[in-house]
């Protein structure tokens, strides 16, 4: 692989990822004095990760300690054609994981599962139901997540609802007052009987004044419920509340960002797919900023949403940057900014690629790379096909532009698509290296496995001797 630089060609990965490092850790000591009071108190990593999490296991209480939250999404479907299950996850490095997606009946507001049998139903192995056992038990992906976070007591759980499919859901179920109501009462009530540490909700998009007056109230009532039930419990944990959020003016004008913040504890910013087949042109489809030389490869960029998020007071440690885990394709194309035509091909739909493919799913394609906007490219000058998608070097780099402009941390979509962890090549693990090499570190704060309420009865007893 051959990797260009505003015309300059670098050659050899192991100096390439060693000069990424240096850089990073310079940058990180460069800009501490930018760092927001939120990051003012970051651990020094004087404690392996392993050694860490053991000691926060063992404080007896919700113990926190300052850092960046790493967050990534694991979709129910990762089980069928992926192949991809919870027990893949990368828990070790992971702060937060949305499970995506449950749903909302459009005409109640109720919220309910949408995969029963991947969710809470599947057998995995060592799945068996005891003897003349009358009562109901969790299995499915969500009895593997909770011992995932029984494994790895740093990682919290979210249930996440909506998604693009369910987008047209939210508006007619949250317009009344009783549907907002419904919709928080029956989601906590998931929460309880799932043994999930929060709820995130994904509404792509709030579309007028009125809706985003919707989205703060539920968000309200969300926040009532969630408190009321951790008022009810041993320890009183915080439950948290998050929302996945756009980078397209068209679309963050209508969330009120000020109305929120009382009862949202961060956000996710979908920084990407920025372009793809839907694009008038090729172009990037995650880039941090505008390009100058080639305007039509930019038509979105993740600089201008962080700094409308910010300009309406939202807290900068309170914000994540997302970042994909796949690429989008161009077919005949002369590469970013040019005409194409959609690509028939993809990993799992026509256009889309899972990054841990790339770039060798490519044949004969180079790999490139522009400083000016962060964002790197495969394309093959044979077949002039394109896939627009983050190289490990664009990753670092977005880790510097978290450290340095002190925001709350990194969220990718969708972990099923990462290279192996323990890879070089693997995203995420870039990501968190980036964070703690210099000192800077993930946010530790232990999760929470008492659901004594809950209908199943494995999970009422914290999955004992699992």
């Amino acid at each position: 692989m051959r990797l260009f630089q505003s015309g300059g060609l670098l050659s050899g990965g192991s100096a390439l990822s060693s000069l990424i490092a240096f850089l990073l850790c310079i940058s990180t000591v460069a800009s501490a004095a930018h760092v927001p009071n939120g990051h003012a108190k970051f651990h020094h990593r004087v404690e392996s990760r392993g050694e860490k999490l053991d000691t926060v296991a063992r404080q007896a209480t919700q113990h926190v300690q300052s850092g960046f939250k790493t967050v990534g999404y694991y979709v129910s479907w990762a089980i069928y054609g992926r192949n991809w299950p919870v027990t893949n996850l990368q828990s070790s490095e992971l702060t937060h994981v949305l499970y995506a997606f449950a749903g909302i009946d459009n005409k109640t507001g109720d919220a309910s599962l949408t995969d029963t049998f991947a969710d809470v139903e599947k057998k995995y192995p060592g799945d068996v139901d005891p003897p003349n056992n009358k009562t109901t038990n969790l299995y499915g992906n969500l009895k593997q997540l909770y011992l995932q976070k029984k494994a790895n007591r740093n990682m919290k759980t979210l249930l996440s609802f909506g998604g693009w499919n369910l987008r047209t859901y939210f508006a007619p179920a949250l317009k009344n007052l009783s549907g907002r109501q419904n919709f928080a009462r029956t989601s906590v009530q998931l929460l309880k009987d799932l043994g999930f540490d929060g709820l995130d909700i994904d509404w792509e998009y709030p579309n007028s004044t009125s809706e985003a007056a919707a989205l703060v109230d539920t968000c309200r009532l969300f926040r009532e419920e969630l408190d009321n039930y951790a008022r009810n419990l041993t320890g009183h944990p915080h439950f948290l509340l998050t929302l996945a959020v756009p980078a397209g003016p068209d679309h963050f004008q209508y969330f009120d960002m000020p109305g929120l913040l009382p009862y949202v504890d961060f956000i996710n910013l979908m920084g990407y797919d920025y372009a793809g087949s839907f694009s008038n042109y090729s172009g990037h489809m995650s880039n941090l900023y505008k390009s100058q030389r080639n305007p039509r490869s930019t038509e979105f960029d993740t600089q201008t949403a962080v700094d409308y998020y910010l300009g309406s007071g939202w807290p900068k440690e309170k914000l994540n940057l997302g970042m994909p885990l796949y690429g989008r394709a161009f077919a005949n194309t002369l590469g970013p900014g040019t005409n194409f035509t959609a690509s028939t091909v993809g990993s799992w739909e026509p256009g889309v690629w899972d990054y841990k493919v790339l770039p060798q799913a490519l044949n004969g394609s180079q790999t490139f790379y522009d400083d000016q906007v962060v964002a790197s490219w495969a394309y093959n000058n044979r077949t002039r096909y394109m896939v627009s998608y983050d190289e490990p070097v664009i990753a670092a780099k977005k880790a510097e532009y978290i450290e340095h402009n002190g925001l709350g941390g990194a969220m990718w979509w969708e972990t099923s698509g990462d290279a192996p962890v323990n890879s070089s090549r693997s995203l995420i693990r870039t990501v968190v290296d980036a964070f703690e090499g210099c000192g800077v570190g993930v946010e530790y704060c232990q999760n929470w496995l008492e659901y004594p309420g809950s209908r199943y009865a494995n999970l009422r007893a914290g999955m004992e001797g699992e």
